[in-house]
């Protein structure tokens, strides 16, 4: 296999599953600042659905989310001239180094995960093997692009971090083999709560529909849901995460959709009531997104388009894997003829 020669800039890696459907707090606390990464980093962004398939999946769900998500953070602005943007399960080095990982990774270490323990509770007494050993999984997507940073919610900061210690032990028994990765948060909307329970992360598979905005919502939903949003009865607006989660979580999302910075936000609301405050926040959001929406739904029409995508960009990111994962196999003792 042709080996891609790594270019000489520093390596961004990130993914997101196509499971349900994306949020402004997948937005704002990820794919905005993959957008922005891709202009200085090189850049690899991945639809995840080897991860998606831990839960239960139907299967042509599945492939009709694909192909949507890779659309959608084409419209967002991913550019295909500067990023890979690629499909996990068409990367067969994924899985490979995958397993080579697994046995250098303490079970203990996986049943601490906290998002295995939360996940873990809806499948009852059948969990699946995958879900408690996903992490490794990411730990291989990660390594197996010389990672430098990796754009994620804080959420994920465990996950990184269980990169990092993979990496450190491989390096430490066979020799040098992986970069040890580094996580990168934006500087807002790390983590974008429930607009109806804003001590928790927004999320798409929250059975409420107006606890999340979705990023395919119209104006009017996105307005309606606002104004449903949960605040408190102070009627001032002003940033306290712990007294006021609320209030708080709408100011981040707010900043995020306009720019503005915390200070100023307060300063524009003072004297105001919750009603306006609300009302422009919905607004700002409606506005941002859409033209995102309009390159959607064109995108979604151009089916060739995606599959050309998915195709190369799967190419590109085979041959640079390959280059890791021919390392690690040698390093390890698998033979070579």
């Amino acid at each position: 296999m042709k080996i891609i020669e790594i270019p000489d800039k520093k390596i961004v890696y990130s993914g997101i599953q196509p499971s349900g459907t994306f949020t402004v707090g997948n937005y704002f606390g990820a794919m905005k600042n993959w957008v922005n990464l891709q202009e200085d980093y090189h850049s690899l962004f991945c639809v995840v659905d080897l991860h998606a398939i831990t839960m239960p999946q139907n299967p042509e769900e599945l492939r009709r989310r694909t192909y949507e998500s890779i659309a959608l953070l084409l419209a967002l602005g991913i550019n295909p001239d500067k990023s890979i943007l690629y499909v996990q399960s068409m990367v067969p080095e994924h899985c490979e180094l995958t397993w080579i990982l697994n046995c250098c990774t303490y079970m203990g270490e996986l049943s601490r995960m906290t998002q295995f323990k939360d996940k873990s509770q809806k499948q009852g007494e059948n969990i699946r093997v995958g879900l408690f050993d996903y992490p490794v999984l990411m730990a291989a997507d990660i390594l197996l692009y010389q990672t430098d940073l990796v754009p994620v919610g804080n959420d994920q900061r465990q996950h990184v971090e269980l990169a990092r210690d993979i990496a450190i032990r491989f390096n430490q028994q066979f020799g040098h083999t992986f970069k040890v990765p580094e996580a990168y948060f934006g500087e807002s909307g790390a983590r974008i709560m429930s607009l109806q329970e804003p001590t928790r992360k927004m999320s798409k598979s929250d059975d409420n529909l107006n606890s999340f905005i979705s990023l395919l919502d119209d104006p009017k939903t996105i307005i309606k849901k606002f104004k449903r949003a949960v605040t408190d009865s102070e009627m001032a607006v002003y940033h306290d995460r712990e007294k006021k989660p609320g209030v708080s979580n709408l100011m981040e999302i707010y900043a995020c959709a306009t720019g503005n910075c915390l200070d100023d936000i307060t300063t524009e609301f003072e004297g105001k009531g919750y009603g306006d405050f609300k009302a422009a926040v919905g607004e700002a959001v409606a506005e941002t997104l859409l033209p995102v929406q309009r390159d959607y739904h064109r995108l979604l029409k151009e089916k060739d388009y995606l599959k050309q995508i998915m195709r190369t960009h799967s190419e590109k990111a085979s041959m640079m894997a390959w280059k890791t994962l021919a390392k690690a196999r040698k390093q390890v003792g698998f033979v070579t003829v």
